[in-house]
């Protein structure tokens, strides 16, 4: 479920209320944020990410994710779509893809802290501006400014 509204996203983008918080962890791993990648790429297989969410698919925390397993983002879509709503046959290929050691307690880490170092602290207070939102104190990490702009916190 999408619509527009001012945001994150994009000021002129729409919003996707339906996508896990990427605090979620995923039930196979534990990795936070994949079970939002993995939604995303279900909607981009299905061509229903909006433009405001395919400018960073396969970016940002996508990529962090990525980078930290030692894959390409692309080598999940292909996950994804080989096992289209089997979500058995996508836990099995992704474990097989993935490093026996996922260093899940790291990237987890890494993670909730992305937007507290001090050029972080930066971008993240010029997201809250342009969001309306620069008084918030209990925004302070960009998976929170993603449950913000997407309604989770109020």
């Amino acid at each position: 479920m999408t619509k527009p509204m001012l945001g994150y996203s994009e000021a002129t983008g729409e919003i996707c209320y339906d996508l896990p918080s990427p605090y979620l962890p995923h039930h196979a791993t534990g990795l936070l944020h994949l079970p939002r990648f993995i939604a995303k790429i279900r909607k981009h297989l299905a061509d229903d990410l909006p433009k405001s969410y395919q400018r960073n698919f396969c970016k940002g925390f996508d990529r962090f994710l990525c980078l930290h397993l030692g894959i390409e983002p692309e080598a999940v879509i292909a996950a994804v779509r080989e096992s289209g709503e089997d979500t058995a046959a996508l836990d099995a290929r992704l474990i097989a893809l993935f490093p026996a050691d996922c260093r899940v307690a790291k990237w987890n880490r890494e993670l909730v802290q992305k937007g507290m170092s001090e050029m972080g602290r930066e971008a993240l207070e010029d997201a809250k501006r342009k969001m309306g939102a620069a008084n918030r104190t209990d925004l302070i990490s960009f998976a929170d400014m993603i449950d913000f702009d997407e309604g989770r916190i109020p």
